[in-house]
C-alpha cells in the first residue's frame, strides 16, 4: 500500500505545536528546499520486458483462477476439458458431427464442450433434444450472432439468425400463418406438378441420346426452380429471366449462401481471431452481402411496379407479394421494413426444400 501524506496545516495540528518546534521545522523544510535546489532530480528508470512480462503472467493467472472458482459453482454437465484459447477444437475433425457422437460415447448424451471461448452444450439423445427443444424451448430459443447472420441475412433479419423476441415471434406467426400456411402451400401446387413434369420431360429426351444422366443436377435444378417460382415469382435458371446475372451466375449465389451459412467460421468462437479474417469467410460474405443486395433489389422493384400498374386488381401470386403486403399492414408489432422483406426472401430456409416436393 502506498504510505498516504496528511499536511499538517490541513490536518489541524499546527496550531497545537510549540513556537520552538514550529521554528524548527521551518528551518528544517527551508534547509530541505535548498538542498533540493541544488542537487539534481534522480530520473526513474523505465520498466523492462521482465516487468512487463510479469505483469501480464499475473493478470493471466488471475483471469484463470477467477474462471476455476466460477465453474466450481455451476453444476455442469461433463465433458472433455478444455484447452486455452482453442477449447475442445483440437477433438473436432471434418466431419464435426461425428466427433461429436464419439465424445457422446464417453461423456453420455448430455456434455459440456467449448468451441474456442464459448461454452456448447450438446445433447445426442431424442430425450436430451425434448428437453431442449420442448420442455426448456424458451431457454434455448436464442440465436448466436455469428458472422454469417451478420452479413448474408441483413443483420440478422430473418427468423434463422434473429434473437429471440418481439421480431422474432412475429416472424414465426408470419411463416406459419401467412407463407408456409397449409392453405398457401396447397396453391403453389401447379408449381411443384408443372416443374416435376418438366424434369421428367427433359430426362428422357436426354435418356435418348445419352447412356447415363446425372439425377443429382436434375434434381437441383427442380428444387431451386420450385422455391424461385414460390418464392419470387419467376424461373430464374432460364435464361433472359434476370437482366442483372445469368443463371449460372444465380445458382452460384445460392450455392455460395448455402456454404457460407454453413462453415465454421474461427472468429465466431475465438474472439483475438475475428478481426483477422485468417480463413477468408468474412470477406466472401461481405461480396456475396453486395450481389444478394443488388439482385433483391431488382425483385422487389419488379413486384412493386406490378403492383402500381395493377393497383385495385393486384393479387398476391408469391411470397415477396405477401412480404409486401405485410409490410404495409400497420397492425404489425413490429413493422416490417423493405430490409426484413429482402431478409426473408432469400430462398435460404430448409422449410422451402421440405416442402417442395
Amino acid at each position: 500500500m502506498w504510505p498516504l501524506y496528511i499536511p499538517l496545516a490541513q490536518s489541524g495540528l499546527l496550531n497545537l505545536l510549540p513556537t520552538s518546534l514550529l521554528l524548527n521545522q521551518t528551518s528544517q523544510f527551508t534547509s530541505l528546499s535548498v538542498l533540493n535546489s541544488t542537487t539534481a532530480t534522480p530520473t526513474m528508470e523505465a520498466p523492462t520486458w521482465a516487468a512487463y512480462a510479469a505483469a501480464w503472467l499475473v493478470t493471466i493467472a488471475l483471469l484463470l483462477i477467477s474462471t476455476h472458482l466460477r465453474r466450481r459453482k455451476l453444476n455442469l454437465p461433463p465433458g472433455p476439458k478444455p484447452w486455452p484459447i482453442i477449447g475442445n477444437f483440437n477433438l473436432i475433425g471434418s466431419l464435426p458431427h461425428r466427433s461429436l457422437h464419439e465424445l457422446s460415447k464417453k461423456y453420455g448424451p448430455i456434455m459440456m464442450v467449448r468451441f474456442g471461448s464459448v461454452p456448447v452444450l450438446v445433447g445426442s439423445s431424442v430425450e436430451m433434444a425434448k428437453l431442449c427443444l420442448r420442455t426448456h424451448d424458451l431457454v434455448f430459443a436464442g440465436r448466436p450472432k455469428t458472422s454469417a447472420g451478420k452479413y448474408t441475412t441483413y443483420n440478422y433479419s430473418d427468423i434463422t439468425w434473429s434473437q429471440y423476441g418481439p421480431y422474432w415471434r412475429q416472424a414465426r406467426k408470419m411463416c406459419l400463418m401467412e407463407l408456409f400456411s397449409a392453405k398457401r402451400l396447397e396453391s403453389y401446387e401447379y408449381i411443384r406438378v408443372e416443374e416435376l413434369n418438366s424434369v421428367l420431360r427433359g430426362m428422357y429426351e436426354l435418356s435418348l441420346t445419352e447412356k447415363t444422366v446425372l439425377l443429382k443436377d436434375h434434381l437441383s435444378t427442380l428444387s431451386l426452380n420450385v422455391i424461385s417460382r414460390m418464392v419470387l415469382g419467376k424461373r430464374y435458371l432460364d435464361e433472359g429471366e434476370s437482366p442483372i446475372m445469368t443463371p449460372d451466375e444465380f445458382k452460384k449465389m445460392l450455392d455460395e449462401l448455402f456454404l457460407l451459412n454453413g462453415v465454421l467460421n474461427l472468429g465466431d468462437w475465438i474472439p483475438c481471431l475475428k478481426y483477422f479474417d485468417v480463413q477468408g469467410y468474412v470477406k466472401r460474405m461481405k461480396a456475396l452481402a453486395k450481389k444478394f443486395d443488388r439482385f433483391m433489389e431488382h425483385v422487389l422493384d419488379e413486384h412493386n411496379a406490378r403492383r402500381e400498374k395493377e393497383k385495385q386488381n393486384w393479387m398476391a401470386k408469391d411470397m415477396v407479394d405477401v412480404l409486401l403486403g405485410l409490410a404495409d399492414d400497420p397492425t404489425l408489432e413490429v413493422k416490417l421494413e423493405r430490409i426484413g422483406v429482402k431478409a426473408f426472401s432469400q430462398v435460404r430456409t430448409p422449410h422451402l426444400y421440405i416442402t417442395s416436393f
